[in-house]
C-alpha cells in the first residue's frame, strides 16, 4: 500500500441529475436500480436441487479442481484439503462451513455515493458490455479492433444511461494502447468519465494493485476507509474444465484481503468444456465456483462473494458458442436456485451470438436478460452492447439493449399491479358504461402521462407515419442517438485535485513500466 493523503471532499454530483447537456438527448427513466418483485422461476424441484448440489460436492470430493497458483494451493493444504500435485479435493462439510461465512448481500460504493449498489437479495443490477476485442458501428459497417476513442465513447454511454448501474471491464479492448499500461489509461478514463461502481481485471499483481489504488484515490479515501467496505469488485473465470489459473486467483486473494467485491464465474459451455447435459454443466460450474468462494473466506472470513453463471451450449455442428438459447435460460434459472440454496448473490449475463444488431441479436439478448430476471440474478454483466459471443462491442446494440433494460425496470415497478380503489377504477368503468371510451374521462386524464412505459428508441407510429418520417430502421435511430449522446456528453464532476492525483499516478506507473504482459 502507498501512503495516503488526507481525505478530500468528493465532487460526485447527484446521480441522474439533469443539469448536464447530455441529459436532454432523450427522456429516460431515472436512476432507480430495480427490485425484482417476481417469484423466481424454479425448474428444479427439491430433489433436483439436492441432486445438482450433490453433483457439485462429489466433484469437489472425488475429482477435485486443479489450482495453478502455489499460494492458493498452500492455503488449501493448511486447512486440511487433500492435495495431489496441483489437484485439490475437499469434503462437503468444509465447503458448506466456509460458504456460510459469506454474506447474502453486500454493497459497493463508488466515488459518487449516490451510485451505491447493493448486490444480493432481490436487487437487480445491469452492467455494460465488457472485454470484446473488436468494435462495430453503422458508420464503419465492419468489425475493427477496439481503440481508446471507441472505449471512451462506450464509457460515455455507460455513464449516460440510468439503467446501467455498474461499469464492468473495458467496454471494448483498446488495442491501440500497449498492454503493459492499458489498464492505467482505461481506469483513468473510467474514473473521470463515469462515477459508477467498477471492476478490476485479475490479470497480475500490478494491474490489480494499480486499479485498487486508483479507485481509492478517486473517492478521496484513506486505506482504512477504502477497506472498510467494498468500493469496487473483480470477476474471475475458472479455466473449465475443473481448473483455476495463477493470475486470476492471485487477484482474487489480493482483492479479498482488501475487502472488495468478488465474483467468480466459470465459463462452462455444455458439450465442449462441460457435460452436454445442462444439469451436469451446472454442477461442474458450481464446483468450480465454490472452491473460489472457500478460498476467499479462508483469506478473509466474511468476504463479499457472488457466484456467476456463464453456462450455455455450443452449436454441435460447428463448435461455436450459442447464447440466449432455451438451454442457456434453463441453466441460468437452475444456477439461481442453487445460489439461493447456498445463500449467495448471483451474477449472469445479457448475451447473444449475433454478429450485428439485428433481430437475432435482440431475441437472443432478450431471452438471456429475461432468464436473468427469472433466475433471481443480482448482477447482469454485458447487459448492453454485446455481439458475436463477446467478440464485438456495438454502440447501436448498447442503446437497443437499454430499451429492453428500461422496460424490465418499468415491469418491476409495483404500482403496475396496484389494486386499490383508484386502480380497480369502478367509478371510471361506471361513467363510461358500455358506450363511449376512456380517452377523455378524468380518471384517464389524471394518469395518462405516467400510466404506461414510454420508449426512447422504439417507434410506435404506423407504417405510413414511419415512412413519412424517413423510414428509419431501429439500428439507424440508435446510431443517430449514439452520436448525439457522445457529442453532448459532459463528464460527472470530479474534484480537480483528485483528477490531478489520478493523472500523476498514471504518469508515474507508466514511467515504472506498468504491468508485465505475460503471466
Amino acid at each position: 500500500m502507498t501512503d495516503t493523503p488526507k481525505r478530500r471532499t468528493r465532487g460526485g454530483g447527484r446521480a441522474g441529475a439533469k443539469s448536464r447537456r447530455g441529459s436532454s438527448v432523450i427522456e429516460q427513466m431515472p436512476w432507480n436500480p430495480p427490485v425484482n418483485i417476481d417469484r423466481p422461476t424454479e425448474p428444479l424441484g427439491p430433489e433436483g436441487v439436492e441432486a445438482v448440489h450433490d453433483g457439485a460436492m462429489r466433484i469437489l470430493e472425488e475429482i477435485g479442481i486443479e489450482i495453478l497458483n502455489p499460494e492458493a494451493l498452500e492455503i488449501f493444504r493448511k486447512i486440511g484439503c487433500t492435495i495431489d500435485g496441483e489437484n485439490v479435493r475437499m469434503g462437503r462439510d468444509m465447503v458448506m462451513e466456509y460458504v456460510a461465512m459469506a454474506p447474502s448481500e453486500f454493497t459497493i460504493t463508488p466515488r459518487n455515493p449516490d451510485r451505491k449498489i447493493t448486490v444480493g437479495g432481490k436487487n437487480l443490477l445491469f452492467g455494460n458490455v465488457s472485454s470484446p476485442p473488436n468494435y462495430w458501428d453503422m458508420a464503419l459497417g465492419r468489425k475493427v479492433p477496439g481503440t481508446r476513442a471507441m472505449c471512451r465513447d462506450l464509457l460515455k454511454l455507460t455513464q449516460y444511461f440510468n439503467c446501467i448501474h455498474f461499469a464492468g471491464g473495458y467496454p471494448v479492448e483498446p488495442v491501440d494502447i500497449h498492454a503493459s499500461v492499458r489498464h492505467l489509461d482505461v481506469l483513468y478514463d473510467k474514473l473521470t468519465l463515469t462515477d459508477k461502481a467498477m471492476h478490476a481485471y485479475s490479470l497480475g499483481k500490478e494491474r490489480v494493485e494499480d486499479v485498487m489504488e486508483m479507485v481509492r484515490i478517486s473517492g478521496g479515501w484513506t486505506d482504512d476507509e477504502f477497506e472498510d467496505s467494498p468500493k469496487m469488485y473483480t470477476n474471475i473465470n475458472s479455466t473449465s474444465p475443473l481448473k483455476h489459473d495463477f493470475p486470476m486467483l492471485d487477484g482474487w486473494m489480493r482483492i479479498a484481503r482488501r475487502n472488495q467485491g468478488l465474483v467468480v464465474t466459470p465459463f462452462t459451455l455444455a458439450g465442449a468444456m462441460a457435460p452436454v447435459t445442462m444439469s451436469g454443466a451446472v454442477a461442474q460450474s458450481l464446483a468450480e465456483a465454490l472452491i473460489a468462494v472457500v478460498l476467499a473466506q479462508v483469506v478473509r472470513p466474511g468476504a463479499s462473494v457472488a457466484i456467476g453463471t456463464f453456462t450455455s451450449n455450443v452449436d454441435m455442428k460447428t463448435g461455436a458458442p450459442a447464447f440466449g438459447t432455451p438451454e442457456y435460460m434453463r441453466a441460468t434459472q437452475m444456477t439461481g436456485q442453487l445460489c439461493r440454496f447456498y445463500g449467495l448473490p448471483m451474477r449472469s449475463s445479457g448475451v447473444c451470438a449475433a454478429n450485428v444488431p439485428d433481430g437475432q441479436a435482440m431475441w437472443e439478448t432478450s431471452n438471456s436478460l429475461w432468464a436473468a430476471v427469472q433466475s433471481g440474478t443480482n448482477m447482469v454483466y454485458h447487459a448492453a452492447g454485446w455481439l458475436e459471443g463477446g467478440l464485438i462491442a456495438s454502440p447501436e446494440k448498447f442503446i437497443m439493449d437499454c430499451e429492453i433494460l428500461q422496460q424490465i425496470q418499468r415491469y418491476m415497478e409495483p404500482e403496475i399491479c396496484a389494486t386499490g380503489p383508484d386502480e380497480i377504477a369502478l367509478d371510471a368503468i361506471k361513467s363510461v358504461g358500455n358506450q363511449g371510451h376512456f380517452f377523455g374521462i378524468e380518471h384517464t386524464q389524471d394518469r395518462y402521462t405516467t400510466a404506461f412505459y414510454q420508449p426512447f428508441l422504439s417507434d410506435w407510429t404506423n407504417y405510413e407515419g414511419w415512412e413519412v418520417a424517413g423510414g428509419i430502421w431501429t439500428q439507424e435511430r440508435a446510431h443517430h442517438m449514439f452520436k448525439e449522446i457522445v457529442g453532448s456528453f459532459e463528464a460527472p464532476p470530479l474534484d480537480i485535485a483528485i483528477r490531478d492525483e489520478l493523472a500523476e499516478f498514471v504518469k508515474r506507473r507508466k514511467a515504472e513500466g506498468g504491468a508485465p504482459t505475460d503471466f
